[in-house]
């Protein structure tokens, strides 16, 4: 079966969409499926590109037995809502234009953001080919729970879009039970149309590890608790009460450790310095190699969102890569993410943005920490990522 994936974020990149995306892929390969990813040039999140690439017309490579085809685009940082649209349209077209030469059988198209979507559902007509959906974010719901955009003519136009293309899709590929219960009860999409695949674990590259020694030499930070938090610093994540609540606690031992980069990232830095917070460093994003050491150093992994009905039906990826890694989870999400965390007991859960909370669970982990080593393991063998490829294989071979 030869199969193209359209997707604007993929290796080398680190955030959850490439990496799911690569690690499907490369399981597919190995069952024997000619795989065509269509992708840009990695740039994410600072709207760089990386060393080694040119943000060219149209370039080939083959990574780990996948074809690549990677694309021209405007490229944005991921910040302001109006560059973001030109660089996911640019993506649109040029991922449409570059997929009509490529032969297949099946296209899949990846959100978070569906002007990728668009794309599969072109090359699906023009090709005469079936293309599935896979949803990995509930836009543009997601925009109007982080304050990007609220209700007017552009929403309705991105809500119509949306419907069209659940309503057009051959099959649908979602990330949690929440997406499906609302595709079938907001949207009205048939039930056996719809597969849940969640994210998982790469059991081979997090598995759990003593604390590297060196890096905490290395930041000033032996013989410190330290509660991390390790990915994109975007408007969804509230990285901002976090630092807030930094501020009025008073155990000197405790330290939190920021890792990554995003839209907030400067305005981040910048309220640490006004607040002259000497219980927090912040960090650079690092490369997929180096993420294990960093995460081993932790005593506390957190996972936190900002507060909305919309991020209830989230499960953020990091939960099951701290997880493998027998890292106890300090969650800052309500609903479907909320019920792993407490039905596999791997930590604690705290209402969003409430500080009392959040300072509470952190001592209840402190006083527990080695409670957790059971629900890691459950959670490790439920969720292995290559399973789960291959349960999306299958879903999307089945005619």
């Amino acid at each position: 079966m030869k199969l193209l994936f359209i997707t604007d974020n993929f290796v080398p990149e680190l955030n959850a969409p490439a990496t799911r995306t690569y690690e499907h892929c490369k399981e597919w390969v190995k069952s024997g499926v000619d795989v065509t990813v269509i992708t840009c040039v990695p740039n994410f999140p600072k709207g760089k590109v990386f060393n080694g690439y040119k943000n060219k017309l149209y370039q080939k490579e083959i990574i780990d037995g996948i074809k690549v085809i990677r694309v021209w685009t405007f490229i944005a940082a991921n910040k302001g809502f109006v560059k973001r649209i030109l660089d996911y349209t640019s993506f649109m077209v040029s991922s449409f234009l570059a997929g009509l030469f490529v032969k297949t059988d099946v296209i899949v198209a990846t959100s978070p953001q569906f002007f990728t979507a668009i794309s599969g559902r072109w090359l699906g007509f023009w090709k005469r080919k079936k293309w599935i959906m896979e949803v990995r974010d509930l836009w543009p719901e997601s925009i109007k729970a982080v304050g990007a955009m609220q209700g007017g003519l552009v929403i309705r136009f991105f809500e119509y879009l949306e419907k069209s293309m659940y309503q057009k899709a051959n099959k649908i590929v979602v990330v949690t039970d929440s997406f499906k219960k609302i595709l079938i009860e907001k949207h009205h999409i048939p039930n056996n149309k719809i597969e849940v695949i969640k994210n998982g674990i790469n059991s081979e590259l997090f598995n759990p590890l003593p604390k590297n020694k060196v890096l905490l030499k290395r930041l000033n930070l032996e013989n410190k608790i330290i509660i991390g938090y390790m990915g994109t610093h975007g408007m969804a994540h509230g990285l901002d009460f976090i630092m807030k609540s930094a501020k009025n606690i008073k155990n000197n031992n405790l330290h939190f450790l920021f890792l990554g980069d995003g839209a907030k990232k400067d305005e981040l830095l910048a309220l640490k310095d006004f607040l002259k917070l000497e219980n927090v460093s912040m960090l650079p994003s690092v490369n997929k190699s180096e993420v294990a050491n960093y995460i081993s150093i932790l005593d506390i992994a957190l996972v936190n969102l900002r507060k909305s009905d919309t991020f209830k039906s989230v499960i953020p990826s990091k939960i099951f890569e701290l997880s493998a890694m027998h890292k106890p989870i300090l969650l800052g999400v309500e609903g479907e993410a909320k019920q792993i965390v407490e039905s596999y007991k791997i930590g604690e859960a705290f209402e969003p943005e409430n500080e009392k909370e959040f300072v509470k669970k952190i001592e209840n982990i402190l006083q527990e920490k080695n409670d957790y080593k059971s629900g890691h393991d459950r959670l490790i063998k439920d969720f292995e990522r290559s399973k789960l490829a291959l349960k999306m294989l299958d879903f999307i071979s089945n005619n």
